[in-house]
């Protein structure tokens, strides 16, 4: 009897534990704008500076458009050069060893939209690992899964806003939350890597959605 009331137990608090996740994650998108908000956002450009180092900061501009265009713009001394993109077919970079813009075969795209929107759809499980600390504020930790693909998600208790992302490539924090139309956004973003190779302070000023963007915007020249 006892060991039938455990695995009932044990049963009850898995489904429990589902369930939370899939709450947590239900209830940051409809307090960061809804659902539908999020799915009639079609593009998006971010404006603002990157900071690499104690002395080296750059303006930015990140273009981005469903399913997965992306062009990232940064401007030295005044002159504006395309760093990174991809245009459907090819993804590109800056090869700075021979200061050129160069195709990658391996470059992998990023979707659009975040994982968690509509994850069980792109064959992702939530879990619910209970609440932390991080910094100042106590946050939910989900875990998304797929495969042997593994993402942290840590939301806000107070709003469920997503203060911050990790993987074993990367981690992400979130902060200086704005109104964007009917979406609510972050205007800081700070992303570090294992190695401290690539780790950059994103400070934005300016995101515009839905703009049209020419028809050439995103091609690899």
């Amino acid at each position: 009897m006892r060991k039938t009331i455990a695995v009932l137990g044990l049963i009850v608090s898995c489904n429990i534990y589902a369930q939370t996740a899939d709450q947590i994650i239900k209830k940051n998108i409809e307090n960061s704008g809804g659902l539908t908000q999020w799915k009639l956002l079609n593009s998006i450009l971010l404006q603002g500076k990157v900071v690499l180092g104690v002395d080296e900061e750059y303006p930015i501009k990140i273009y981005q458009q469903r399913p997965n265009l992306t062009k990232t713009v940064i401007a030295v001394k005044g002159k504006e050069s395309v760093i990174e993109g991809y245009d459907g077919k090819k993804g590109y970079a800056m090869n700075y060893a021979a200061n050129k813009l160069q195709e990658y075969a391996s470059y992998v795209p990023e979707s659009f939209d975040t994982d968690f929107i509509d994850y069980e759809a792109k064959g992702f499980v939530a879990n619910y690992l209970g609440k932390e600390k991080l910094g100042d504020a106590e946050v939910f930790k989900v875990e998304l899964v797929k495969n042997v693909n593994r993402k942290m998600y840590y939301f806000d208790v107070a709003n469920y806003m997503l203060l911050k992302e990790s993987s074993p490539e990367e981690t992400t924090t979130y902060s200086d939350f704005r109104k964007v139309g009917n979406l609510t956004m972050p205007f800081k973003l700070i992303t570090s890597t294992p190695k401290k190779e690539g780790d950059y302070v994103l400070l934005l000023n300016r995101i515009e959605v839905n703009k049209a963007f020419p028809a050439n915007t995103f091609k690899f020249k």
